[in-house]
């Protein structure tokens, strides 16, 4: 399952992604906004980041108008890793090495295409597993930690 959510300037986006992923037979949980008017992204970053974090959902997209604040928002629970990508690439890497698990998408700085492009790569791209990645993600778990480097 899948958690998503936007704020208003993430909506569009948001019911095309919906769309896409209801195509691929990819289950969904709508975390809002539903609608276009003016909302406050801390809600819906939180309510996606929380459902992943909690396990509820095994992975997360959240999307505003840039991307930015929302992923901000996600990051701020803990054993969420959210990467904010505006193309594939940036996408395959963090899930092969950072097993990011929230995917921050910016509705007015992707178009439709590519975004619907990031969230394939994205959901498709398995974590490498490898051991300096594990080291690595263990460590922007828990920083404190001494982890031998």
């Amino acid at each position: 399952m899948i958690a998503i959510g936007s704020d208003h300037g993430g909506y569009t986006m948001k019911q095309r992604i919906l769309r896409h992923l209801e195509e691929r037979q990819i289950p969904c949980e709508d975390m809002g906004c539903y609608s276009t008017d003016s909302c406050d992204y801390p809600e819906f970053g939180r309510a996606v980041a929380e459902a992943v974090a909690e396990g509820r959902c095994e992975s997360g997209i959240v999307i505003c108008t840039t991307g930015i604040g929302i992923s901000m928002t996600a990051n701020k629970v803990p054993g969420i890793r959210c990467a904010l990508c505006s193309e594939p690439l940036s996408a395959k890497l963090t899930r092969l090495h950072n097993d990011a698990n929230v995917l921050a998408l910016g509705g007015g700085m992707v178009g439709e295409n590519l975004a619907l492009e990031i969230v394939d790569v994205f959901l498709d791209t398995p974590f490498s597993g490898e051991a300096r990645h594990i080291r690595r993600v263990g460590l922007i778990e828990k920083p404190d930690e001494d982890t031998e480097l």
